[in-house]
């Protein structure tokens, strides 16, 4: 206790960087919780990121790196696109508050870039607090359908989901399951990673699974499947063909045996498929959610053809839609003329062809660097977004503009962050060979 206190007094603990490096930890673990259940502590998390920026003892010499973070410096593109559209918005209060919300694409960024990195067990920390803390809440809720799976299976058949346990909504969370099943199994493979850990980890994963399936949440199995397939062919093409077959067998048969087996999945089968056959014979959609978002798509198509190039601002973007709808209104109430729930077609109704750029470059610039594409916790990052990206208009919901937002900075910038700092380091002399070589039986 009394180092401890002598560090604090006598400042090293400050110039070490290790009070930066805590303070960012700290960030890192108050995002996931926010993520989840608290949702003040997202809010305060970048907050404290920047503290831990300000907090960096060598923050002059960091301060470079910033303009030489590709990932950070797309993010900021963002922003500065939208400070440009407001040269021919018309809803500026509308595109006041995004402003605001745009600055988590600064202030992210600028803490994965600028504050001492993250040590590898206290990553570790943050991706096993993230994978065991989703599963326990996928658990929890998972319980919640047992106390009552009749009503639960009824609410499913007329398209209704069950929110998380601690009220975080389901097509977030749906997706935040994703992530935590396959993180949870590299993370498995951690040279950090304790006999307890792994355990831990291969049991999140298995109710993981089970919750995805229990619960039936759509864009989470797409997410889910969708990755074991990707992840079988690339066995396939990498000659591992016993392996990539069953589990390519795996993904055929899944499906499948929850359908045959699970109430909640036939149910929502069922609903799907009705929901949409209902848009497609011309009927009453105005109590089917996939039907209107499949009225939501063609109404942003006629948008994206007048606007392609800088679209209609991406503060006037919902209002361009109930401009359309108010000429074909697809028999849908004022109530029930919803957003686009596809992020591509959204931007391009915000942005035009120069928004759709900007984006697709932040999604998958990082493939472009070698650090970056050869990292799988980014890969896996990277693929669930941009298939969720099919079916959710991310940006339009607070929860899941943080969950992108804190998974790019925690993996995409810090990633980039520290093939920075390899680069910029110098490299030790080596000691010559007889000194270099091991003793007999090391």
């Amino acid at each position: 206790m009394q180092q401890v206190v002598e560090a604090f007094t006598s400042g090293r603990y400050y110039r070490s960087g290790r009070l930066s490096q805590h303070l960012l930890w700290l960030a890192c673990g108050a995002g996931v919780a926010g993520l989840l259940a608290f949702r003040a502590l997202i809010a305060l998390s970048p907050v404290v990121g920047m503290v831990a920026v300000l907090a960096n003892p060598r923050l002059g010499a960091a301060l470079p790196r910033y303009w030489r973070n590709g990932a950070a410096l797309r993010a900021a593109a963002l922003v500065a696109f939208l400070l440009l559209s407001g040269c021919y918005t018309s809803q500026w209060p509308i595109w006041r508050h995004e402003l605001f919300r745009s600055l988590t694409w600064l202030g992210v960024p600028l803490a994965f870039t600028l504050a001492v990195p993250l040590s590898r067990g206290q990553r570790l920390a943050v991706g096993a607090l993230f994978v065991l803390s989703v599963a326990a809440v996928g658990l929890a809720t998972m319980g919640q359908y047992l106390l009552n799976p009749t009503g639960a299976n009824e609410a499913i058949r007329i398209g209704q989901n069950m929110q998380a346990a601690t009220g975080t909504f389901h097509i977030a969370f749906g997706i935040m399951l994703a992530q935590a099943f396959f993180w949870g199994l590299l993370l498995r493979r951690h040279p950090l990673a304790g006999r307890v850990l792994r355990v831990g980890l291969l049991a999140a994963v298995a109710g993981i699974g089970l919750t995805l399936h229990v619960l039936a949440y759509r864009t989470g199995l797409l997410l889910l499947y969708t990755g074991l397939l990707a992840y079988a062919l690339r066995l396939l093409a990498r000659r591992h063909v016993l392996a990539g077959g069953l589990l390519l067998l795996g993904v055929g048969l899944g499906p499948w045996l929850a359908y045959r087996t699970l109430e909640s999945v036939e149910q929502r089968v069922s609903a799907t498929v009705y929901d949409v056959s209902q848009y497609l014979e011309g009927q009453d959609i105005n109590d089917y959610s996939l039907a209107r978002r499949l009225a939501a798509v063609e109404t942003a198509g006629t948008i994206i053809r007048q606007h392609w190039l800088l679209g209609v601002g991406p503060a006037d973007a919902y209002t361009a839609m109930l401009d359309q709808y108010s000429w074909r209104t697809f028999g849908l109430r004022p109530e029930n003329r919803v957003n686009v729930h596809n992020q591509y077609l959204s931007t391009l109704v915000g942005g035009g062809v120069v928004g759709l750029g900007l984006w697709l470059a932040l999604l998958f610039g990082p493939l472009i660097r070698p650090a970056t594409r050869r990292n799988p916790f980014v890969a896996v990052f990277i693929f669930t977004q941009a298939v969720a990206m099919l079916v959710v208009d991310i940006l339009s919901l607070q929860i899941s503009l943080n969950l992108f937002v804190f998974g790019y900075g925690f993996l995409v910038v810090a990633t980039e962050t520290d093939f920075l700092l390899a680069r910029d380091t110098p490299e030790l002399p080596r000691p010559p060979a007889s000194a270099a070589a091991p003793a007999p039986g090391a």
